[in-house]
């Protein structure tokens, strides 16, 4: 099978037409049509419907898409650690991240990973939906997952499969209001009770396990949720916030951030704390890969030996 092949398909198939493709990868649309019927022949199958000018997987081409991912990254990655004598791997991870985790420690493991192997490139890409993770890696879309854990299935279920975790910290949430709402936050600088919090309406976002575990607290407290505004972007929330639509829930590690915006920030009990980490395959990941997991496994482990006893 031509290698030159699947990447030709695997473009169509993120591009959704053999125009945009084409566009892409600088080749003229007819060799890329012409890739894809030779496909279609050696495997006997239609691999997309032809929809106006676009193109959508069929079944047979769903069950092709991992496999040929995991074969061009392999051949890119053990390509480039045997051209290289001293063993300095090249090529790209593809990383799907929850948007809230891609700070701080995580973006200081990048420049790690980067400084020990300085030909490797990272392609981190939002998972909206930290639900989409499991499919993502399942299709061969990227090598590893960035969630919360445990890991929620797209049918709400905790997931118990067969997929590697790597545990890698503890994110925690406060509850945050804006300037102009400070005054009715109850007295002091305690934690807050979720019984106690303001009838403030909320910045929300969508489609997270923590999401609907602070709204499952706010209904064992007897509140109900009242969205002021619900976002599509994480990124977007402290702005709303400072600028007085809402109050909304801020990682801890944005807190300082917020507080140089006049926003008030306060934990609350009981505390909203999800641990979070890598979900990948050992058996499928590429030595790239593996090679971003052993630096995430000894930071993981200098981390943990950081903390006080």
């Amino acid at each position: 099978m031509d290698l030159q092949k699947l990447e030709y398909f695997l473009a169509v198939r993120n591009h959704g037409s053999v125009n945009a493709a084409a566009a892409r990868l600088g080749v003229a649309q007819p060799t890329i049509s012409q890739a894809l019927r030779s496909l279609e022949r050696e495997f006997g199958v239609e691999l997309f419907h032809r929809i106006g000018r676009g193109m959508v997987l069929t079944s047979a081409g769903h069950a092709l898409a991992g496999p040929a991912r995991r074969l061009v990254r392999d051949v890119a990655s053990t390509a480039s650690s045997v051209s290289d004598h001293e063993g300095n791997l090249a090529g790209v991870i593809e990383i799907a991240s929850a948007p809230s985790l891609a700070m701080g420690p995580v973006v200081e493991l990048i420049a790690e990973f980067h400084r020990r192997l300085p030909r490797t490139r990272v392609h981190l890409e939002w998972l909206r939906d930290e639900t989409k993770g499991l499919e993502m890696l399942r299709d061969g879309d990227v090598e590893l997952v960035l969630t919360h854990l445990p890991v929620v299935t797209t049918s709400g279920r905790l997931w118990d499969g067969d997929f590697d975790v790597l545990p890698m910290g503890i994110q925690e949430y406060w509850y945050a209001v804006p300037p102009s709402e400070a005054h009715r936050l109850p007295e002091g600088d305690g934690p807050i009770t979720f019984a106690d919090l303001p009838e403030i309406p909320m910045v929300i976002v969508p489609g997270s396990a923590v999401a609907g575990q602070i709204e499952a607290a706010l209904i064992d407290a007897g509140r109900a949720l009242r969205p002021a505004a619900v976002l599509e972007h994480r990124e977007a929330r402290m702005s709303f916030v400072a600028a007085g639509v809402g109050s909304t829930f801020l990682e801890r590690s944005l807190i300082e951030s917020a507080a140089a915006r006049g926003i008030v920030c306060r934990q609350v009990d009981p505390q909203i704390r999800r641990p979070f980490g890598f979900v990948y395959d050992e058996e499928e990941i590429s030595p790239v890969g593996a090679a971003f997991i052993d630096c995430a496994r000894e930071s993981a482990e200098s981390t943990a030996d950081a903390r006080p006893a």
